[in-house]
């Protein structure tokens, strides 16, 4: 369902939220923004960290998102929901576990969330559903700057389980008459990982060549949830959300000369501008990225690790 054909309607501001991985990054960061918002949140988390109630979370819960009855307890009183929980990368398990894993509790908590009658989801996509970043083989885009409908390469568990997470949020979107919301993030930042990344990736670009140089700061991501949470929609939607720039001080089109020759350009990508259509976020949550990183532009001298062409 497109933003322009959604029929939309305003849902009152949640007075609970469950947000499941409440112990990660986002997860930490978007339990402070609720409650700083006035927002009960209760979290749900594979292991207590032991200080989110410092950071706003009234309700704790432990174990694993896929547990039914752990999600059905956790959903006391809650009228939305981010899920964030899952395993971030196809390299922090098997495969099995990382699609299994992933893709059984995203289908829990939406079910129980639905069946519980929350009428508001945000379960965390990926940059990684492209199947560029994880693949084993280099692979390329087929049109620049990337929307919601550019094809899909998959060839790891974990793009895959990020594949059938949006499978299921549009199902659970028809089966519960929820109003969900996919937000696919590619590199999340804070200072300190930021710090590492852009030098990293400025020294060999080619090293954040399948990630398209994208990053997304932490407050931002946690921006972006609570819009996608408040702002009048129902139905399902996938969007990609990310700073509008690069973490590299490259110009775009010449990194994509590079490393990425046979895309087609299909629209001016001046400066570091990230090699993405944002406009959907815009459109559809209001959403526009405002953590943007201090980069010196240079010119892009050396190709090193460029495929051949």
């Amino acid at each position: 369902m497109s933003a322009e054909s959604a029929e939309r309607s305003q849902p009152p501001a949640p007075r609970r939220v469950l947000v499941t991985g409440a112990a990660g990054l986002v997860g930490r960061v978007l339990t402070r923004a609720f409650a700083d918002r006035g927002v009960a949140v209760t979290a749900l988390v594979l292991t207590d960290p032991g200080d989110l109630a410092e950071l706003g979370a009234d309700r704790v819960a432990v174990g694993d998102a896929s547990d039914g009855g752990l999600v059905r307890e956790a959903l006391a009183d809650v009228d939305a929901v981010v899920h964030l929980a899952a395993l971030p990368t196809p390299i922090h398990g098997t495969p099995l576990e990382v699609f299994g894993g992933n893709t059984r509790a995203t289908f829990t908590v939406l079910e129980e969330a639905g069946n519980q009658g929350v009428r508001r989801a945000v379960i965390a996509s990926s940059l990684s559903i492209l199947g560029m970043p994880w693949a084993r083989s280099t692979l390329h885009p087929a049109y620049v700057p990337i929307d919601e409908d550019a094809p899909l390469q998959i060839e790891d568990p974990y793009g895959l389980s990020k594949q059938v997470d949006e499978a299921t949020g549009e199902m659970m979107a028809r089966r519960h008459g929820m109003g969900v919301v996919a937000l696919r993030m590619p590199f999340v930042s804070d200072a300190e990982r930021a710090a590492h990344r852009l030098p990293e990736f400025t020294a060999d670009p080619a090293r954040g060549a399948a990630e398209l140089w994208t990053y997304l700061d932490v407050r931002d991501a946690a921006q972006a949830a609570w819009l996608a949470l408040t702002v009048p929609l129902q139905g399902f939607h996938k969007v990609f959300v990310a700073a509008p720039d690069t973490i590299v001080p490259y110009p775009t089109a010449d990194l994509l000369r590079v490393y990425h020759p046979d895309a087609e350009v299909r629209a001016p990508l001046p400066g570091r501008t990230a090699a993405l259509d944002l406009s959907a976020a815009e459109r559809l949550l209001g959403f526009r990225a405002q953590h943007l990183l201090e980069v010196e532009p240079r010119p892009l001298e050396s190709p090193a690790g460029a495929p051949a062409s």
